[in-house]
This record gives C-alpha cells, sequence and structure tokens, in this order.
C-alpha cells in the first residue's frame, strides 16, 4: 500500500489471457479517419431500431488497489479493494461480484431475457431522438469550479520498455509515493534481485507480476500538472497481454508512447515479427487517440546519445505517420526514468543539455490539447467493473462517464436488463462527489435495482435515451497483418466493444473499399485478406450494448480477435437487429 498517496491505484480486468500475438501493421487510416473521409453509416434498418474508485467514503485519503478476483464462501469472486480492515469490516462486509466468466454470460444471458421480453421494454422509449434532448443547467460545466481538467493518459510501449518505472518514478517525483514506502520497494525489489524495478513495484504490486518482472494488467493511478488532473493507465507491454491492454487504455484520451532507446531493444520492439511497439501504437490510434508524445527512455544506455535520438525519432515518426498521427500532435522528449533525467524538470546531464533544448515531459504533458466532452448529450456511461454489496443491498457500477451527467438522486437505465435505479452517491478519485460528467472515472452507488442485473459490459444511460441491445451488426473494418487465414463468410471470431466481449462470425461481405478514399472497389468479395478496408456482417452469439460509431464513439468502435490474434479493427455504422426488450 502507498503511504500518502492521496487516490488509488486499481488493477482491471484480471482475467490472465496467455496467448501468443502477432504484431501488426496499420498502415492505412484509422476507422476516425474513415469517417471523417465521407464514409458515413447507413440509416438504421427498417427492422427496428479503470478507473475503478473505491467504495469507501473515508475522507482520509487512502491508496487502494484492486486485487485479483478472490473466491469468497458462496464461490463468487471479487474485486477487493486494499483498505484499512476497519472500513471493509464496516461499510462492505459482504461484497461479491462474478468471475470474467460469469460476467459474460451474465451478460449474454441478460440479453437473452431481453429478447425474450423478460424486461420493461426500452426501445419504446427510444421514440425521443437525441436532437430533442435538453440537458439541465447542472448537467453542464461550470467554468467557475476551481478544478483541473481531466485527462486520461494511457502508457504504452513494448515489453521492458520502462513504462511501469517511469509511471511510478513520475507519482514519486510529484509526491504521491511517500518516501518512506519507496524506501519499502527499494528494500523489497533488492531483496529479490530486482533493485531496478522498485518504481515499477508502486503500480505493480501482485506477486506473479513482481515475480516475473512484467504488468500483467491496466494499473491505473492520479497525479497533478499545472493544468491537467492526469489519469494514468499504465498498460501491459507483454504480448500475453494485449487484451487486457484493450479493456483498460480504450478510455485513454491520450498516450505516451515509451521507447527503449538502449540497442537491440528498440530494435525487437518495432519488429514486425513480435514488437509492442507497433502493436500499441496502432491501438491506441482506433481507440481515437490522435495526441502521442514518444517518450524516448532509456537515454543513459547510450550515453544519452543525440545520432541514436534522432535515429528511433525518424523510424518511429515514419511509422506513426503511416497509420494517421499527424506531426502536430506528436512530441518528442529523450529521457532516463530511472536517472530522473528530462521527467519533470529540464535534465541536468550535460551529455543531454549539449543538444536537447525542448521540453521535459511533465511540460509536454501539459501542452496537449483539453479533451473535448460531450456534457450536453444524454447519460452514457460503459460499465467496466461491478462491486456488490450484500449487507448494505447496493451495487456499485464503476466506469468513465463518455457523455452527459450524474448525481445523487438521478434515475439511471441499467442496461441490456432495462431495469431504473437510483443513484444514492457517487465517488470519483476516492472522495465523494455531488456531481459527475463526462471523462469522469466514477463508482456509481445504486439502489431500488437487482445487483445481478448491472454487469461488467453493460451501460448506464438516461432513462428517456437508451442505448441499442444488437446481436447483427454492419461493420466498417481494416484487416491487419496479424491475421494468419483469409477471413471468409463463417469465420469465427471474438469481438470486442467498449468492456464487452461476445464470440461473432461473418455472414457476409458486402464490399471492399479503397483505403484512401474509403469508395467502394469491389462487391460481395470472396474473401477479405490483411491489409484490406471493408464493410461486413457479423452476427454475435449474444447481444451487446452498442451504438453507430456516428452517434457514440466510445460505443461505436470494434475489435475483432481470432486465436489469440487481433485480426481487425473498425466501427459499427449500422445496426441490423435491435433486439426487443
Amino acid at each position: 500500500m502507498i503511504g500518502n498517496f492521496p487516490g488509488h491505484i486499481v488493477k482491471l480486468h484480471n482475467n490472465h489471457y496467455h496467448i501468443n500475438i502477432d504484431p501488426f501493421k496499420f498502415d492505412v487510416p484509422s476507422p476516425d479517419d474513415l469517417v471523417s473521409n465521407g464514409m458515413r453509416s447507413s440509416s438504421v434498418a427498417s427492422k427496428g431500431s479503470l478507473t475503478v474508485p473505491s467504495v469507501s467514503n473515508e475522507k482520509k485519503d487512502v491508496a487502494v488497489k484492486i486485487q485479483a478476483r478472490s473466491k469468497m464462501s458462496d464461490g463468487s469472486s471479487i474485486l477487493v479493494p486494499k483498505v484499512k480492515k476497519d472500513t471493509v469490516k464496516e461499510s462492505l462486509s459482504s461484497l461479491s461480484e462474478d468471475k470474467a466468466q460469469t460476467s459474460t454470460s451474465s451478460l449474454t444471458n441478460m440479453s437473452s431475457s431481453v429478447k425474450h421480453g423478460q424486461s420493461t421494454s426500452v426501445n419504446a422509449r427510444r421514440a425521443k431522438s437525441i436532437a430533442q434532448y435538453n440537458p439541465e443547467s447542472w448537467m453542464l460545466l461550470d467554468h467557475s469550479e476551481e478544478r483541473l481538467t481531466q485527462l486520461n493518459l494511457a502508457i504504452v510501449g513494448h515489453v521492458d520498455s520502462g513504462k511501469s518505472t517511469l509511471s511510478g518514478r513520475l507519482l514519486h517525483l510529484l509526491g504521491r509515493v511517500s518516501q518512506k514506502e519507496m524506501h519499502k520497494y527499494e528494500k523489497d525489489a533488492k531483496l529479490q534481485g530486482k533493485g531496478s524495478f522498485a518504481y515499477a513495484w508502486a503500480l505493480d504490486e501482485s506477486a506473479e507480476e513482481r515475480e516475473r518482472g512484467i504488468t500483467m494488467t491496466v494499473a491505473v493511478a492520479y497525479f497533478d500538472t499545472n493544468k491537467y488532473h492526469v489519469v494514468v493507465l499504465d498498460s501491459p507491454g507483454h504480448k500475453d497481454f494485449v487484451p487486457n491492454m484493450i479493456s483498460g487504455a480504450t478510455q485513454a484520451d491520450a498516450a505516451i508512447l515509451v521507447i527503449d532507446a538502449s540497442l537491440g531493444s528498440f530494435e525487437a520492439g518495432m519488429d514486425t515479427v513480435g514488437g509492442q511497439t507497433r502493436e500499441h501504437a496502432q491501438l491506441v490510434r482506433s481507440f481515437g487517440v490522435d495526441q502521442i508524445i514518444v517518450a524516448v527512455n532509456k537515454m543513459d544506455v547510450v550515453q544519452y546519445s543525440k545520432k541514436r535520438f534522432d535515429f528511433i525519432k525518424q523510424q518511429v515518426g515514419r511509422f506513426l505517420r503511416s497509420i494517421g498521427f499527424r506531426d502536430s500532435f506528436m512530441s518528442w522528449v529523450p529521457l532516463s526514468a530511472i536517472e530522473n533525467q528530462n521527467l519533470v524538470a529540464p535534465a541536468s546531464d550535460a551529455r543531454l543539455m549539449a543538444w536537447y533544448e525542448g521540453s521535459y515531459l511533465l511540460d509536454a504533458i501539459d501542452s496537449l490539447q483539453p479533451p473535448k466532452r460531450d456534457f450536453s448529450k444524454p447519460l452514457l456511461l460503459p460499465i467496466c467493473d461491478v462491486v456488490k454489496s450484500n449487507s448494505l443491498g447496493q451495487v456499485f457500477a464503476c466506469g468513465k462517464l463518455e457523455a452527459g451527467a450524474i448525481r445523487s438522486g438521478s434515475k439511471v437505465l441499467a442496461m441490456p436488463s432495462g431495469d431504473i435505479g437510483t443513484v444514492r452517491s457517487l465517488e470519483r478519485d476516492s472522495k465523494a462527489c455531488p456531481i459527475a460528467r463526462a471523462g469522469d472515472n466514477v463508482a456509481v452507488s445504486l439502489q431500488g435495482i437487482d445487483a445481478n442485473r448491472v454487469v461488467a459490459g453493460g451501460v448506464l444511460c438516461h432513462p428517456d435515451f437508451p442505448v441499442v441491445v444488437a446481436a447483427h451488426l454492419e461493420l466498417k473494418v481494416l484487416v491487419l497483418d496479424a491475421i494468419t487465414t483469409p477471413i471468409l463468410i463463417g469465420f469465427q471470431m471474438e469481438l470486442h466493444i467498449h468492456h464487452a466481449k461476445e464470440a461473432a462470425r461473418v455472414v457476409r461481405i458486402s464490399s471492399l473499399l479503397d483505403s484512401k478514399t474509403g469508395k467502394v472497389t469491389k462487391k460481395a468479395p470472396r474473401c477479405l485478406t490483411a491489409r484490406e478496408s471493408a464493410v461486413l456482417e457479423v452476427a454475435l452469439n449474444g447481444a451487446v450494448c452498442v451504438e453507430e460509431f456516428a452517434n457514440s464513439r466510445a460505443l461505436g468502435r470494434v475489435f475483432l480477435r481470432s486465436s489469440g490474434r487481433t485480426i481487425a479493427v473498425g466501427i459499427v455504422t449500422r445496426i441490423i437487429d435491435r433486439q426487443e426488450s
């Protein structure tokens, strides 16, 4: 536990996927670029339509770390925050949560019950269009509030590039990790013969992560700059844990791509066979991230060589431009996390000062453009985790508010169940708050609703503006180099959308598209291969909460995976078959 850390560190989605993933290239426009180039979705078919804050209300700030899902006496599993024992006993003595597999099953079963009309009709309430929505005054951003703008910042890059060490060092330098706790990490790391991992242990707290020396799930922490309240999403770099990276980093507003400057390591990260530098950059671009800071780490290993830095900048810059990043939204910072060079203050090493006069890392973060938030749209909160309290009769839905606002007493609709509950309380950054708005990471305490009807992968939304629940979608996709066999009709895969995943199969390949113009080049192709853009239809085994990309980017982005590989990324262009509830 981190001593005087006014916030918390969380582990999201502790399902450890042990898979082999080949890297892929992404040298065609991103889904966002395709849309901006005029590839707008067709109208809906005529058939119808982590951070996870702690749940403690203690006034005193306590560091929190979501532990692995541990077994309870009733066989269920739970996300247990590491807080004071008395707090847990008094407020959440009977917490329970389904395993990830159970959550997926619950979502599928719930979708099935919606399909068969076992819950209140919600699509009937969809008569109101979003254009008719009129937000109340309290929902809009109050500029008189003295509050920093929140920035969700994903830390990504190849395994062993120093992501966790960089994050831990920043937290320590900015006072989020006490000197006492840092001393403990250093002592424990040396005892295990891993002295250089001390700063990484500020985020990698599980025994398995420390033993293996790698991050396995997305760790979340906070720090403040002059301009932003930064939510750090420290992502795993190992290829086995790409699904975990997708689940957590999909909430990012911007990214830091960490590069290992040492000889051989940089080249390994950029390798087309096993390099995660390429894959992570491709994924964050497909999340909609267009601002990126390239942190060239471990410059001390190469004696702060300007020649090495320029070589890396040339190679990585060419690749980033090929996947849709613009030069005006790219920043380049040479640094050394282990030697504290160019992190929160200008470099002091003469070898770096001799040729570098640009921004240090914290300054580069402040130079990012503020993210745009949909304050005036109806409430939309994809649920990344659920924490249940049987003793208190409450359920906590945790996630990032993608649109709208929420406050205590608000009525919310839980999808896909279609049940309505009341917001009892809200927590943001481990503290109770009266109102949360788009961009905030919150824990929403609900009452008046069956806890089993609120599931990870679901969505909290405005009662009059329910999200769509569907199992038949039209997608516009970009096929990646990771694919090993052509995509044919009947092709089986797994579809990831926000925090939900569902087995799917291709039922139709409508057309091939020109990757630059978006125009149809061939109708009804027999198959799809690497680097091709196409429109296709997929049928899901169970319905998911979804929206067309034109209406909601957060609920309209998809990732297709097969045999442990991300084979395509894309957007939802049409919802073909809505599930009536």
